[in-house]
């Protein structure tokens, strides 16, 4: 029997990323993910989270995987697919059951009926529900139980957050999935799969916020005592930074794209203002000066404008400057020199960049920020099953309630799209 591997696909704006990993066992003589693959290519036909051109998406997808086999020397027949856009809602519900066994005793079957109580929660007209997550239970009037499986009761709530999805755009995304014959074990909301590979149980109890900068859009999840508190996708990500440039330098795109990658920085003040940057180097037609200083004054202002609108999403629910664990940054665009330092001061918290804890690997991608959600992917995949650590979210959701039956809305879905 061939050995089981777990893949996270990561459908993005500027790039289609794959991480592939497999259980190798630890120090600790508990298993681990070993990442054995990480392959990014260049993404076309997806803007903002959404299916824009599905030919071009299918063939970048495609290009993407044949990359991982070709690196893997293994067959990849099926992946975790990671799903965002500005579309995606979160809402909170509860779910109420009673227990009616004699000697009230909660058991696993009480627990899913109560998630499915909450599930049935109104959902806007054409949305799918994707997630529902348990985020505390009561029992009996008792609030803040983790796991009531076991205990006794006769009155069981859950406290749930329902994340849901606009259903053109989720069967977009899963025909251009299917279309390159790779099957879709489960649909993930891409920022939390991004915090189950970056943050820890430590800094989900004490209150950390996961921002992943994309190319079109920002993402965020805020968790506090373990829980999940708050999500959001913001419509601005580091390509805003490359417009800008191409309005403030009247250059095209490309050159902006170029003149980002190798000059941008968040700090003005340390530039000279006879410091240049001669255009015709990074693909313009002819010889063109500007000063470094103005690109870097263009850049900061839009990555300042960026953390705003994420401290704007932390004022909501009262957490602005008020989270013990930080900030955690990850995606592409929190590679830009100097980006922590507006951060710290826009959102006057500890602010740090993630990559990849809890896996091994001897691959260096597997460090790069942009990577964070493919891995994620991966090891939601792992703990759904049911073997990962204490404590993830997937694991979660493995534990209560029977996946395929919570998502069997979904599953319905992906197979009336199967070619």
């Amino acid at each position: 029997m061939s050995e089981e591997i777990f893949t996270g696909l990561d459908i993005g704006s500027y790039a289609v990323r794959v991480a592939v990993g497999k259980l190798v066992p630890s120090n600790e003589g508990r298993e681990q993910m070993h990442i054995i693959g990480a392959v990014e290519v260049p993404s076309a036909g997806v803007n903002k989270g959404t299916v824009t051109n599905l030919e071009d998406a299918v063939s970048s997808i495609s290009r993407a995987l044949e990359q991982a086999e070709r690196i893997t020397g293994l067959p990849i027949n099926n992946a975790w697919a990671g799903i965002s856009g500005g579309h995606i809602l979160s809402q909170e519900s509860r779910g109420v059951i009673g227990v009616g066994r004699s000697d009230g005793e909660i058991r696993d079957e009480d627990v899913e009926r109560a998630i499915e109580a909450a599930r049935t929660v109104a959902t806007p007209t054409n949305y799918e529900i994707i997630h529902v997550i348990p985020k505390s239970f009561t029992v009996d009037g008792q609030r803040g139980i983790k796991d009531p499986v076991g205990m006794n009761g006769i009155r069981l709530e859950v406290d749930a957050l329902i994340i849901q999805g606009l259903g053109s755009q989720i069967k977009n995304l899963t025909k251009a999935i299917y279309r390159t014959g790779l099957d879709i074990e489960d649909l993930v909301y891409s920022i939390l799969a991004t915090a189950e590979a970056v943050i820890t149980d430590r800094q989900k109890e004490l209150g950390v916020c996961v921002v992943n900068i994309g190319a079109s859009t920002t993402s965020m999840v805020v968790f506090e005592e373990g829980d999940v508190m708050h999500t959001a996708v913001l419509p601005f990500g580091s390509d805003n930074v490359t417009k800008d440039l191409v309005f403030g330098l009247r250059t095209s795109i490309e050159v902006a794209e170029q003149v980002k990658l190798h000059y941008a920085t968040c700090h003005p003040d340390e530039i000279q203002k006879k410091d240049e940057i001669n255009l015709a180097e990074l693909g313009a037609p002819e010889d063109e000066l500007v000063g470094r200083k103005f690109v870097a004054e263009i850049t900061e202002a839009r990555v300042q404008e960026i953390f705003e609108h994420v401290d704007k999403e932390l004022k909501k629910i009262d957490r602005s400057g008020m989270l013990p664990a930080g900030v955690i940054l990850t995606g592409g665009g929190s590679k830009l020199v100097g980006l922590l330092d507006v951060a710290k001061s826009v959102l006057r918290l500890p602010v740090s960049i993630g990559s990849a804890i809890g896996i091994t690997s001897v691959i260096d991608r597997t460090g790069d920020p942009s990577m964070t959600t493919a891995i994620g992917l991966a090891l939601w995949g792992y703990h759904i099953r049911g073997s990962g650590k204490k404590g993830g979210i997937g694991n979660l959701i493995g534990k209560f309630g029977n996946v395929d039956k919570l998502t069997s809305g979904l599953k319905n879905l992906f197979k009336s799209l199967k070619p």
